[in-house]
């Protein structure tokens, strides 16, 4: 008897009929001791099984919410409105049995649990509709990253974990030692030996794969990078973690344009994926979000619902506007006339959330990349504009969430970087093979990157990004 997903089950309907199946699966309900809801994480339907009088009382008792169970049976057309199949139960086996007792105070029992309580029982919220609705997007949006840059002729190149600079210049990052905290070693000026640490010098795990991602490009063409990276910044808000998903193209001879036009084609792609794969999913996680819309202030609701807003984004054109622009709207706006900003609008400042809002939401109401930003606000790497006030970089914004990429066209004359490079304050030593790749070769070439979690945010709707991560890690939160 072969075994089959409940999602293959359920979409293949009627022709499965009188056929007999195997399922693994898990309880999510068991009614009146004769109807058993099974999901095996493969959709988020439930499958109906039926059970008859042929199973003793005392055998079903030991069947509860959450056991996991083989069930071989009939398919057969299904009575109930719910599902046009469903499938009466021959043989069960009970993998493993759990009293209602030890389910007292999970998110396994049948009610409503809020997302702060699924975050504490963080290894069984996977079990939740709403957690394996989550990551089965998430996981279509993986993949569909290697699918688009793939049939691009990007290549995929993996950029190391552990890195001794510091891409973005922030320095909040997460050290790396091998070095016994209890007995570290001290040179002559009493500070600590890193001469003697696994790698020889000061180590810590990566906040990018920009800049070896750079060296690649510079060789290969066309590359992308999608792994972990860390930043050691001590933010409690529902925007940030500590540890996170980014996905880097960097392109060989593109300039800016070229890399607006790759950001807006590679998000519309992956949101289009979506619509187009996850239909079951996005109609539960649109309901959960109107529902939510409804429960805040309404100058904080968003307009359109989660579908909508998919779709809007999708089809819409990106509205291409320079920072100096957007300071000059931000200026003529109502909300900054009645000092209705919490931060101060004037050229040289760093946009903030609630500037950038304004501006896709209220001003727009359409995606936005801005460009051309003041060198003061943006990271070394970023190419020089003729009035040397300004780099050639590049945020786009989505509503409901600010910024989603960043990215520049980067600084290929040697000179004009080791020069940016002094007047920060970067150690030329330490990135010596990085200027290196200006010195052979070099080309105009552009990238961006894009956080992976806000992605997944957007798509499902979640206000915090704790919920679009199996497990996030936050400060002082590192339990699972």
């Amino acid at each position: 008897m072969k075994t089959y997903s409940i999602k293959t089950l359920l979409e293949g309907g009627g022709s499965f009929l009188e056929n007999k199946v195997l399922i693994n699966a898990w309880v999510r309900a068991f009614r009146s001791y004769r109807f058993i809801a099974l999901n095996d994480g493969s959709t988020i339907k439930d499958l109906q099984v039926v059970v008859d009088s042929k199973f003793s009382e005392e055998f079903l008792k030991k069947i509860t919410i959450g056991a996991a169970l083989k069930i071989s049976g009939l398919v057969v057309k299904s009575r109930g409105k719910e599902q046009t199949i469903e499938v009466l139960a021959e043989k069960i086996k009970i993998y493993s049995e759990t009293s209602p007792e030890v389910l007292q105070g999970t998110i396994l029992q049948p009610k409503r649990h809020s997302l702060e309580k699924l975050r504490e029982q963080a290894h069984l919220r996977f079990r939740t509709k709403f957690f394996s609705a989550v990551m089965r997007i998430r996981h279509q949006l993986a993949f569909s990253v290697h699918k688009y840059f793939h049939k691009r002729g990007f290549l995929y190149v993996h950029t190391p974990i552990i890195t001794a600079s510091d891409a973005e210049g922030a320095g909040e990052m997460f050290r790396v030692t091998s070095l016994d905290l209890k007995k570290l070693p001290r040179n002559s000026q009493g500070q600590i030996d890193e001469s003697q640490d696994f790698f020889g010098r000061s180590t810590h795990l990566t906040v990018s794969g920009q800049l070896e991602g750079e060296s690649a490009a510079m060789a290969l063409g066309k590359i992308y990078t999608f792994g972990p990276t860390f930043r050691a910044e001590n933010s409690n808000t529902s925007r940030h973690l500590a540890e996170f998903w980014m996905i880097e193209p960097e392109v060989a001879f593109y300039e800016l344009s070229q890399n607006m036009d790759l950001a807006e084609d590679f998000l519309k792609y992956l949101i289009g994926t979506i619509l187009e794969h996850c239909t079951e999913d996005l109609d539960f996680l649109n309901q959960r979000f109107v529902e939510e819309q409804k429960q805040k202030p309404k100058h904080d609701r968003l307009e359109n619902t989660l579908v909508e807003r998919l779709e809007f984004v999708n089809r819409m054109p990106f509205i291409r506007l320079s920072y100096s622009e957007a300071i000059k709207i931000l200026l003529a706006s109502k909300t900054h006339k009645k000092g209705q900003f919490k931060h101060t609008v004037k050229w040289g400042m760093d946009l903030q959330s609630e500037h950038e809002r304004y501006l896709v939401e209220k001003h727009f109401r359409a995606p936005l990349i801005l460009f051309d930003y003041p060198v003061a606000v943006k990271a070394f790497y970023m190419r020089l504009n003729e009035d040397e006030k300004t780099v050639r970089a590049m945020d786009v914004l989505f509503p409901g969430l600010g910024e989603i990429i960043g990215g520049s066209q980067r600084e290929e004359r040697y000179e004009i970087l080791l020069k940016c490079m002094k007047e920060l304050d970067i150690d030329e030593k330490l990135l010596w093979w990085y200027l290196d790749t200006r010195r052979f070769g070099s080309a105009p070439h552009s990238g961006f990157g894009l956080g992976f979690e806000r992605l997944v945010q957007f798509v499902t709707g979640m206000s915090n990004i704790r919920d679009v991560i199996p497990f996030p890690r936050t400060p002082k939160n590192a339990e699972f």
